[in-house]
């Protein structure tokens, strides 16, 4: 059984810094890309952040330069350390991981996080 855990969210003023981290169980299986996505209220989800495996990045143009994302294989951990937040920033933010087992995988998301951001 696959099961991604979020935490880290809160609530934070406007220029203040959130590290958010997500544990991957299952450990039959294998991870590819991880990352983290967001949803604000009206809003579609959209990308934040992602890396492979062998720790290639992608970001979102509106957190370049404010994001990092980043990995530890060994716990299956994904993290996004986010700062000079804005009150922008405030949405649900869901972990994302491709798992799977051999030719065959599947997106697993994380049950969200809530980011507020106060101006």
């Amino acid at each position: 059984q696959v099961q991604l855990v979020e935490s880290g969210g809160g609530l934070v003023q406007a220029g203040g810094s959130l590290r958010l981290s997500c544990a991957a169980s299952g450990s039959r299986f294998s991870i590819n890309d991880m990352g983290w996505y967001r949803q604000a209220p009206g809003k579609q989800r959209e990308l934040v952040a992602v890396i492979t495996s062998g720790g290639r990045t992608n970001y979102a143009d509106s957190v370049k330069g404010r994001a990092t994302v980043s990995r530890d294989n060994a716990k299956n951990t994904v993290y996004l350390q986010m700062n000079s937040l804005k009150p922008d920033d405030t949405a649900v933010y869901y972990c994302n991981a491709e798992m799977g087992t051999g030719n065959t995988f599947y997106d697993y998301w994380g049950q969200g996080t809530q980011v507020t951001v106060s101006s």
